[in-house]
Order: structure tokens, then sequence, then C-alpha cells
């Protein structure tokens, strides 16, 4: 019978939900030689998630799976556990100055994920909110892309976006987004207090929802020929912005007036 183990999941039907739910896999292990319309669906789940798939001696498997009736598919949990929103909110308020967040809207390269979450654990935020479908998840590449950031950096999935944002902003927090066409420049705002700097896809950047939500929409200045900077580059830009206003000393001046 295919089980779970809390470091692994095995059996062909267990991998593919677990993959389809978005739960965050170091690779997936398929027995060399097995074929058939569930493993191409695990390996499409796999390919389209980012998570590298390899193909192994039964042996191998066995040992993994710690049992020989895996139905010749493992896959091995990722490096860093998601945690609830409700939890990684309530840790990261308890830092001076209140909770300091980051959230996806829908980046999907890995790499920019873990780039992104290296510069935030370096200025010190409490944690990344990521949406758990179309976008990255803390895959491999994304573990590699964060130098190590990632087994810091508390990371919160979640299935409704537009719905952690309101939990974001019920707990007092105010969103910062970043939107190349803001009137406002990334340094004309408040970032001290309770705060969550909001980073939308590589291309089409923040959702229309998630601009509707956002308290601030901000940009960072181009000179150049070139039209935008890389997401990461960006975030990383305003994040040290707030990090310089979160070392000063005082009081967040109100935004309304």
């Amino acid at each position: 019978m295919s089980e779970v183990r809390d470091d692994v999941v095995f059996g062909v039907h267990p991998v593919l939900e677990a993959l389809e739910a978005g739960r965050a896999f170091r690779r997936v292990v398929v027995v060399r030689g097995r074929s058939g319309t569930d493993i191409e669906r695990i390996v499409a789940a796999a390919r389209e998630r980012d998570v590298p798939i390899s193909y192994e001696p039964r042996d191998v498997l066995d040992r993994l799976a710690g049992q020989a009736k895996h139905q010749g598919v493992v896959a091995q949990a990722a490096a860093t556990a998601y945690r609830p929103l409700d939890t990684l909110l309530a840790d990261a308020g308890r830092r001076p100055g209140g909770p300091f967040l980051v959230v996806l809207d829908g980046v999907e390269d890995p790499r920019n994920l873990g780039a992104i979450a290296r510069t935030a654990e370096a200025v010190g935020a409490g944690g990344l909110v990521i949406p758990q479908r179309r976008a990255a998840g803390v895959t491999a590449a994304a573990v590699k892309a964060s130098a190590g950031a990632l087994s810091h950096l508390p990371v919160a999935q979640v299935v409704n976006l537009a719905r952690a944002l309101e939990t974001l902003k019920k707990a007092g927090c105010w969103l910062v987004g970043l939107d190349a066409s803001s009137p406002a420049l990334y340094t004309e705002v408040d970032y001290r207090g309770p705060l969550a700097v909001v980073v939308g896809h590589e291309g089409a950047g923040l959702r229309a929802l998630t601009v509707k939500t956002c308290d601030f929409l901000v940009r960072v200045p181009m000179q150049g020929r070139i039209g935008s900077l890389n997401v990461s580059v960006a975030a990383g830009v305003v994040l040290y912005e707030a990090l310089r206003q979160r070392s000063t000393q005082g009081r967040r001046a109100s935004f309304e007036g």
C-alpha cells in the first residue's frame, strides 16, 4: 500500500496528488524502466513545477521509501517546509517594528524566487508569501539561487493570494506594490512599521486585483534604454530602501491626509 512519510511521499497517486497540490519537493525519483500514463503525468507535473526528476535502480527507491512497496515513484521533500500564513505572520510580528514580509504575486522563475529570498533574508525580512499555483515554489533551483537563505527564511504558500493580502492588511500591514507604471518613486513612501512589499510576475507584473489591494504602488526609476529591471533586482532596490528607513529611529509617518 502506498504511504506518506514526513520526508518523502511514495506511490503513484500520493506523489501525483502532492505535486498537483503544490507541495515543494527536492526531486522526484522514478525507477528505471517504469512507464505508463500515470508516470507520464507525474513527470509532466514535476517539470511544470521545476522539480528535478531522476531515474534510479529499484534498490535506491527501496532505501528512500524505507520499503519495497513504492510503485516505482518516490518524491523527496524540499529543503524548506512551508509555514502556515498565520504562524509566519505571528512570528514576524514579534520582531522590532512589526512584520516585514515579502509577497510574490506570480513569480515563475525559481531562480528569481531564490534571489529575492536571498535579499529578503539579508535585509531582515520575516518571511516570504507565495501563491500555490502558477508560481515558482521552493524547489531545488530556488534553494540553490538563494545561497542558503531559504534555510533560514520562512515561506508561506497560500491557495488564495488575494485573501492572504487581506489577512496581512487586517493584521496592520501596509502593502507596498512594485509597479513600473506608478507615478510614485520607491523612495517616496514610508516603509517603517508593519509592512509587506509585493512583487509581481516577471513579465506581466502585479495582477489587477493585487494592484487594487495594495495601499501604495511604487516604481524604480529608469534612465537607460532598457525598459525594465529583473524582478529580483527591482525587489532588492526597494527592500534595501525599506531596510534603510526601518533602521532609523522614530515612528511611522501617517499615510493619510
